[in-house]
């Protein structure tokens, strides 16, 4: 059994969150409802989680609350017609590097959209057996709390990585590590600024990083 565990957000960690899958998301609301011009600045919503902003989104514009789990299969299924996810540089590396470590995600995105996307990269496996993402709803330390339990580690041998404010959050209200991660080097003040002790723009550093706090791997 693995004696440490990284955890990681998915959407600017893993992954980019290109224009066509942001797309996806809100083509299913122009399909079914005629909606369009819904706002794309995920912050803009009162909470950061595909479940949650589909809900919002419903309550705005005086839809059924009952259809939320419609919308969501709606997505998955434009989602899978329309697959092409790119991989953040490094990312595949770090991975292979942590096979000593138990790995997972914690994701604002629904599971199944998390699976489509890394799965098509080949990226799904090592990540899968602790991968939790927005279903149910609620905060993202809640999905970084459910992912942390999986674990069944101590909280100093856990870390969370995440690029958003909200990731900062989760990580230290769970009393992990978290290192804050962006490919845009302007971003990382904002992460300090909110909690981030640990910053990192390439996942050479992440690794780097890792290694010094969990000792090795």
């Amino acid at each position: 059994m693995a004696d440490a565990a990284v955890i990681f957000d998915v959407d600017g960690v893993l992954l980019s969150l290109t224009a066509a899958e942001e797309d996806c998301f809100f083509e299913v609301f122009r399909r079914r409802y005629g909606l369009t011009g819904l706002s794309r600045d995920w912050n803009s919503y009162r909470t950061r989680n595909d479940e949650e902003i589909v809900a919002e989104i419903l309550a705005t514009h005086g839809l059924p609350a009952s259809d939320r789990q419609a919308v969501l299969a709606n997505y998955l299924a434009i989602l899978g017609e329309s697959l092409a996810p790119v991989e953040i540089p490094g990312a595949r590396a770090l991975l292979a590097s942590l096979s000593g470590a138990s790995l997972g995600i914690a994701t604002a995105n629904i599971r199944e959209a998390a699976r489509l996307r890394l799965e098509h990269l080949d990226l799904w496996k090592p990540l899968s057996a602790h991968a939790f993402g927005a279903d149910g709803g609620g905060h993202k330390r809640h999905t970084a709390a459910l992912a942390i339990a999986s674990v069944n580690l101590p909280q100093d041998r856990i870390i969370y990585i995440g690029d958003n404010l909200n990731d900062v959050d989760a990580g230290l209200s769970n009393g992990v590590h978290f290192i804050g991660f962006s490919e845009n080097p302007s971003r990382l003040p904002q992460l300090a600024k909110a909690g981030a002790i640990h910053l990192s723009n390439t996942h050479e550093t992440t690794l780097k990083i890792i290694r010094d706090l969990l000792g090795g791997l």
